[in-house]
């Protein structure tokens, strides 16, 4: 029996402008084992971000709380690594200064810094780009650098908000398939946001569905075999029972 890792108990985060208070979650509850994969599901709106930000510890709950492990989340922790919708390297670093900066920032020294970073960068497939800069650099190789220092840090979770919803199928496939290679065995939890069912589905022992505000439309195991090929899961019958599912309760959820 797995423990609990992320526990979350009545989260409501309401926005104010203009004087206009806007709620985005109200009265979010989640559990997340540990070493678990869980997607979140839901379409634009429904607070998918919001949870997120709230779990990673980046913003304040209007109230409720999220615990890890037992204790209140009040900022970033360094056992939770984040990677955001959008490209965070710093331009004026290489790819190899980018993977290292978790680690100088945490005071390892230079020697091990350079080998870990070695050895994320060969991981990612990105050997023979370690000098490049980001702007240097495809879309997809800019992911596979951001999810290199996201692991350097070494956390024990991963927090990532629809990471590779930016890039063509063919990049995203590939990057869906090394973030399962990755984790696999790692013994890492993953929370995973998207808006796409059959990423979701491919990723995921666990999908959450959100509808407005943060409410939970459906929760449910994701039992399709591992390893899972995105190209077999299409004709897989029961992808097509979940995927049918999945869009139910994101229909539903909508109303």
């Amino acid at each position: 029996m797995r423990g609990t890792v992320i526990r979350v108990g009545g989260l409501t985060k309401q926005f104010v402008k203009d004087g206009v208070g806007i709620l985005a979650l109200r009265d979010f509850d989640l559990e997340i084992a540990q070493g678990s994969f869980v997607t979140v599901l839901g379409r634009s709106g429904c607070g998918k971000s919001t949870m997120l930000n709230l779990l990673a510890g980046l913003t304040t709950p209007t109230s409720g709380q999220v615990l890890y492990r037992g204790e209140p989340v009040s900022g970033p922790r360094t056992e939770m690594g984040y990677l955001t919708q959008s490209d965070t390297l710093m331009p004026w670093r290489d790819v190899r200064r980018n993977v290292e900066l978790p680690l100088e920032i945490g005071g390892v020294p230079a020697g091990r810094r350079r080998e870990r970073a070695a050895e994320l960068i060969r991981r990612v497939g990105l050997e023979g780009f370690e000098r490049h800069y980001p702007r240097e650099l495809s879309g997809g190789m800019r992911r596979r650098v951001s999810l290199a220092r996201m692991l350097a840090g070494g956390p024990e979770t991963l927090l990532m908000d629809e990471p590779f919803g930016a890039l063509d199928a063919q990049l995203r496939g590939d990057l869906q398939a090394e973030l399962l290679r990755l984790w696999a065995d790692s013994g890492q939890t993953v929370v995973f946001v998207t808006h796409d069912i059959e990423e979701a589905l491919l990723l995921g022992d666990r999908v959450v569905v959100l509808g407005p505000i943060g409410r939970i439309v459906l929760d449910r195991p994701i039992d399709l075999p591992r390893p899972r090929d995105a190209d077999e899961l299409r004709v897989d019958p029961g992808f097509f029972a979940l995927h049918r599912e999945l869009t139910t309760a994101l229909r539903e959820g909508a109303q």
